[in-house]
């Protein structure tokens, strides 16, 4: 249920250019979807908890650079619990090639070892509880959620997703919170995981950062940003 603290409250004009959007955006969906027809994170990972810690570890750092490390990684630690009693300065190194790895390891083994004292080692399957662990907010959630349980509780909001949501007019705003609640209300629910992935795959694709390709984009024909 939407609240006027949550959501803000729309004039009758604003509630028709909401329209617009909506269905806009559900052409944005069907098109990328033909470019991307299995939008699924590219982190590599053989169980709920090896997603868990690959995501932590993706926080301003490439997938590719996640994937190279947890390579290695996960054939280390086996079990949550290994992870859970590692020493702190070993699983440090192990990890020293990612962005922020001091931090990053200190919330991954907290958040292993709170998993086998309150959870009995199992991944949450709620956002409130899942963001109770060290190092996971709302994108960590949304993404663990979404991909071991079919739970779609919000929208992943990386800077791919940022970026292609101002450029294609989805959302004004530059906070990941606010951004997500506009996605959120203007994507049916049962697609808010598939949008995010979608996003995210055709912002590494064509609508970079720097030079986005215009020429190449499957979106040219509804994007208000394609002669920028």
């Amino acid at each position: 249920m939407q609240t006027e603290d949550a959501w803000q409250l729309r004039s009758p004009g604003q509630e028709g250019n909401a329209l617009e959007s909506k269905k806009r955006l559900l052409q944005i969906i069907r098109k990328l979807k033909k470019e991307y027809p299995q939008p699924r994170t590219a982190l590599n990972f053989s169980s709920p908890f090896e997603l868990l810690v690959a995501t932590i570890m993706s926080a301003q750092t490439t997938d590719a650079q996640v994937n190279r490390v947890t390579s290695v990684l996960f054939n280390k630690y086996t079990t949550i619990k290994a992870f859970a009693d590692a020493p702190i300065k070993t699983l440090q190194k192990d990890i020293s090639s990612v962005n922020f790895f001091n931090n990053k390891a200190k919330n991954i083994q907290a958040s292993a070892q709170m998993l086998l004292r309150e959870f009995n080692g199992n991944i949450p399957q709620t956002m409130a509880e899942i963001i109770r662990l060290p190092g996971v907010a709302r994108k960590t959630g949304n993404i663990v959620l979404s991909t071991i349980y079919g739970v779609n509780e919000g929208i992943a909001v990386d800077t791919h997703v940022m970026r292609l949501s101002q450029r294609l007019g989805l959302s004004t705003y530059a906070d990941p919170v606010r951004i997500e609640r506009d996605l959120m209300e203007l994507t049916p629910q049962k697609e808010w995981a598939n949008l995010s992935h979608l996003l995210v795959l055709h912002g590494r694709n064509i609508c970079q950062a720097r030079k986005p390709k215009h020429a190449e984009c499957v979106l040219r024909d509804i994007c208000p940003s394609k002669d920028l």
